[in-house]
């Protein structure tokens, strides 16, 4: 008989294929959310983010608050298990790239209508105009 997680935050590691639980497999569904543009997937075209659509061109000041609207909406859309308490502007360079913080509640049974808080987390994420689009890695608040 195969054994049950107590963990609800299942899933594959999307590179080695190996079970992925908890936190990381948060930090990996919102790294494919990001990365995905709307209609680019057959059967479920309106999953993603304008994360994509942003990418490609030198991020300004001006690009900054529509950057936060494309992470915050997607995130509120797609990962119940994660809610943005606050984003920090870390850096923005001349060459249009971008580094912010997002500070949040990782709520791991969301997905069953439990929005208890388990913690606080923060991941560091990269913008840059040359094809690398998100890059997350989670860091404790």
């Amino acid at each position: 008989m195969a054994r049950r997680s107590p963990n609800p935050s299942v899933g594959l590691n999307a590179t080695t294929g190996r079970i992925l639980e908890g936190w990381p497999h948060v930090v990996q569904s919102l790294q494919d959310i990001f990365t995905t543009r709307f209609g680019s997937r057959v059967m479920r075209e309106w999953y993603g983010s304008f994360v994509p659509h942003l990418m490609g061109r030198t991020i300004s000041p001006n690009e900054v608050t529509p950057f936060f609207a494309a992470v915050t909406s997607a995130i509120e859309q797609f990962e119940p298990r994660y809610r943005v308490t606050r984003i920090q502007v870390v850096e923005v360079t001349r060459a249009g790239a971008l580094h912010v913080f997002l500070e949040g509640e990782y709520r791991p049974r969301a997905m069953f209508g439990d929005y208890t808080v388990e913690g606080a987390r923060r991941i560091d994420a990269y913008a840059n105009p040359d094809g690398v689009l998100i890059e997350t890695r989670e860091a404790l608040a």
